[in-house]
């Protein structure tokens, strides 16, 4: 069996990474296209051709329940692809959902209409295309009322990370912060809205100061998923699992290695 993680290129190894720490016995198959990211700066068409294309792949490969653990996908194609109708059997789910619930305080699951909620003003960093598609405040919508959300673009830090250029990364992310409190001077909480970005979340705390409340998705996502398939055990696939990249497998496997500080091995999608 084997449950389906997707992203543009590594940042979606911070949700598998939390996955595998919450459900050990579950195989996961991991699918980065690293030979086209960053999605952050691409079209929301392309971006959704892309993502539906790697899913897809995902399907074939055995994969019954993909998790979009990339916010540009999740922002430009899950509900393209969910109203365009899904095979038989198969499910796609985004990476917006638990964390607007954590951010609101809402149970997994409560439909209730929206209502105000203690956090007021809130700081999204993620990527130009996430955050030109509005998707963070449409759901965010769906489930609370009065809450101011200043969005800032973060160009370059998913570049940095992917190069492993970790110095240029931190001092992009402190200048994105500076630009986000020049709009708005003390936000109380803040969303990494790209699933790299855990990965930089020291660097976003420090520049945000201590007041500010840092949601990162890795462990939200993951709690969700557990429980989504604790509620739907027919979702495990019945793919090997694995890791596999439309990038250089060595080069990203390197990578992979460095980041999770333990031995990666990808394959040729």
């Amino acid at each position: 069996m084997a449950v389906g993680i997707f992203d543009s290129g590594l940042g979606g190894l911070t949700v598998l990474n939390a996955a595998q720490q919450r459900l050990p016995d579950v195989n996961f198959l991991y699918y980065g296209d690293n030979a086209r990211a960053p999605y952050g700066v691409r079209d929301a068409e392309d971006v959704y051709q892309l993502t539906k294309s790697a899913v897809q792949d995902m399907w074939d490969k055995g994969c019954d329940l993909v998790i979009l653990a990339c916010n540009t996908a999740s922002a430009a194609a899950l509900r393209r692809m969910q109203e365009g109708g899904l095979p038989k059997g198969k499910r796609v789910l985004g990476v917006f959902v638990p964390l607007i619930e954590a951010l609101t305080e809402r149970q997994w699951g409560d439909n209730s209409p929206p209502r105000e909620v203690a956090v007021q003003h809130v700081a999204l960093f993620a990527t130009p295309a996430t955050v030109a598609s509005r998707a963070f405040q449409r759901e965010l919508a769906f489930r609370a009322i009065g809450v101011d959300v200043e969005a800032q673009a973060c160009g370059g830090v998913v570049d940095a990370i992917e190069d492993g250029d970790m110095i240029l990364a931190e001092a992009l992310v402190r200048s994105h912060v500076d630009a986000l409190k020049r709009k708005m001077p003390h936000p109380q909480a803040a969303i990494l809205g790209c699933t790299h970005y855990p990965l930089m979340e020291k660097t976003f705390q420090d520049a945000l100061g201590p007041e500010v409340k840092v949601f990162s998705q890795g462990s939200l996502v993951a709690d969700s998923l557990a429980d989504y398939l604790q509620r739907h055990p027919d979702m495990y696939g019945n793919g090997a699992g694995g890791f596999f990249t439309t990038g250089n497998p060595g080069r990203v496997s390197d990578r992979a290695t460095q980041f999770l500080r333990r031995e990666i091995t990808f394959q040729a999608a």
